[in-house]
């Protein structure tokens, strides 16, 4: 018998969809559109970075193609990319598109805005 996860795609009015346990979360949001951004698919450029809000347990090891993308703090704050983790339990994913990139929020002080006096 096949177990089958939910994803909640928080960012895209929290759709959800189901998918069979271990599937990779960048293939499910393409098939079930749930709308993660990327580009190559493959890890190397970032784009599908999106934050684990719920269920970061019930992801796979991290990668080393997502150190390249991420820093270790980021990975403790929930972040990920979608096209190198794989699922193995309900989870609930948000993320924020810039440039139609996915990016990291509120991790990294030099990407702030500076407040005008």
């Amino acid at each position: 018998m096949i177990h089958m996860v939910q994803i909640t795609f928080l960012s895209n009015g929290a759709k959800v969809a189901t998918a069979p346990e271990n599937s990779n979360l960048l293939r499910v949001s393409l098939k079930e559109k749930g709308g993660i951004p990327f580009k190559c698919g493959g890890g190397l450029c970032g784009t599908c970075k999106c934050r684990i809000e719920e269920g970061l347990e019930n992801t796979d090891a991290i990668k080393p193609k997502e150190r390249k993308h991420l820093r270790p703090e980021d990975f403790e704050a929930g972040y990920r990319m979608a096209c190198q983790t794989f699922v193995n339990g309900d989870v609930k994913v948000s993320w924020v598109v810039q440039n139609g990139k996915g990016v990291v929020v509120g991790v990294d002080p030099v990407d702030a805005p500076v407040p005008s006096a």
